[in-house]
């Protein structure tokens, strides 16, 4: 047996068996990882004429509503509370969102959105309707639907332990 035919071999051997419903969810895994980064792709480029990222879109969004702290805007975007505090400070800097005093937490600022951290989310947001326009006309509302439904039940799994088992 040559190299590469012993190592496809080992591979084989070595593989865990899975059920079906095994292999079809590590089939959905692998599109819905690859699906996020092309979601987060196009998010970069609608958010690019604003002078933004995917990631900013999302605090500046966020800090709309004016109620959360740095660590609530992390928990409801599943992201880590210090990336969100350097984005968040990032856009402080820059006048695209302020830090308020939150009556709740004396340590635990508000976020919120200026007029120009506004003004660069309503680019960002003109630019995402179009685009959702255009990708959503491919398929019927139901479809999406039932495929947003199947991914929240997953991550309902997944937010328990993380282990989904």
């Amino acid at each position: 047996m040559d190299e590469i035919q012993n190592r496809q071999h080992i591979v084989k051997q070595n593989r865990p068996e899975r059920t079906m419903e095994g292999d079809a969810f590590s089939a959905f895994a692998i599109t819905a990882l690859r699906l996020a980064g092309h979601l987060t792709a196009a998010g970069d480029r609608l958010a690019k004429p604003a002078g933004q990222t995917s990631a900013r879109w999302q605090v500046l969004a966020a800090a709309r509503r004016g109620d959360m702290s740095v660590a609530q805007i992390a928990r409801a975007l599943g992201l880590a509370r210090q990336g969100v505090q350097r984005l968040a400070d990032v856009l402080e800097s820059e006048g695209l969102i302020a830090y308020a005093d939150n009556p709740q937490h004396q340590r635990a600022k508000l976020v919120r959105l200026t007029a120009e951290g506004a003004a660069r989310l309503g680019v960002i947001e003109v630019a995402q309707a179009g685009w959702a326009d255009g990708l959503g006309a491919a398929f019927t509302s139901s479809e999406l639907d039932a495929a947003r439904a199947v991914m929240a039940r997953v991550m309902g799994m997944l937010e328990g332990d993380g282990s989904g088992g």
